[in-house]
């Protein structure tokens, strides 16, 4: 209690019991995803014409699964007001799609009641810096939530190319120097960081006037 006096930790809105569910069938969702690509790996080394026919059966009813989630998911979404609102937000970014903004809305329900160094630390995509005495290293991420810097992978490429305001911060990188890799991750990071900041106003995305 003392400790929690001193340093007052920020007060963070709960999950609504849509949020949680909404994370359970997301999670569902991830578990056949990664199913599904195990089977795919496994169905190139397969001979046997019985084998192949039996995994391609199995993949094809992990499709159906999926989209059978998809649908309850998007059903979820459009039932609750606040989702739908953070959904719209969500999708009016550059490169962020519906499943994207699936899985933001479900594993980070705390987007929106989050400083923006917060939002990036959370989904580990703040840049810690390695530092001993007078020696310091090349900074690195770690930490935070595997499943959202998953999520923004592809987005940030996508935005790379289309979104001018994260297209020019992806090439001012590179033209720095930096591995792509690097800049990808920039991307990641401003990407959560807008999100956050959209959220928090409740308004939408728009496109930077040249």
């Amino acid at each position: 209690m003392a400790m929690a006096a001193t340093l007052q930790p920020a007060i963070r809105p709960a999950c609504s019991m849509q949020q949680v569910q909404m994370a359970e069938l997301i999670n569902a969702r991830d578990g056949l995803v990664r199913d599904r690509t195990a089977l795919k790996n496994r169905e190139k080394n397969l001979t046997i014409a019985f084998l192949k026919r039996q995994c391609r059966q199995r993949i094809e009813q992990i499709d159906r699964h999926v989209e059978a989630l998809d649908a309850e998911i998007a059903s979820l979404i459009a039932a609750d007001a606040t989702l739908t609102r953070r959904h719209q937000i969500l999708t009016s970014i550059a490169g962020v799609g519906t499943l994207t903004a699936n899985q933001l809305i479900a594993t980070m329900p705390e987007l929106g009641s989050l400083e923006n160094k917060q939002a990036a630390s959370l989904a580990g995509l703040a840049p810690i810096a390695r530092q001993s005495g007078q020696w310091k290293g090349k900074s690195f991420i770690r930490g935070g939530r595997a499943n959202v810097r998953q999520a923004l992978y592809m987005p940030a490429l996508v935005a790379a190319r289309y979104n001018p305001d994260l297209k020019a911060k992806y090439e001012q990188l590179v033209d720095a120097g930096k591995p792509a890799k690097i800049a990808i991750t920039a991307v990641m990071r401003k990407l959560v960081v807008t999100a956050n900041a959209l959220l928090k106003d409740d308004r939408c995305w728009q496109k930077s006037q040249a």
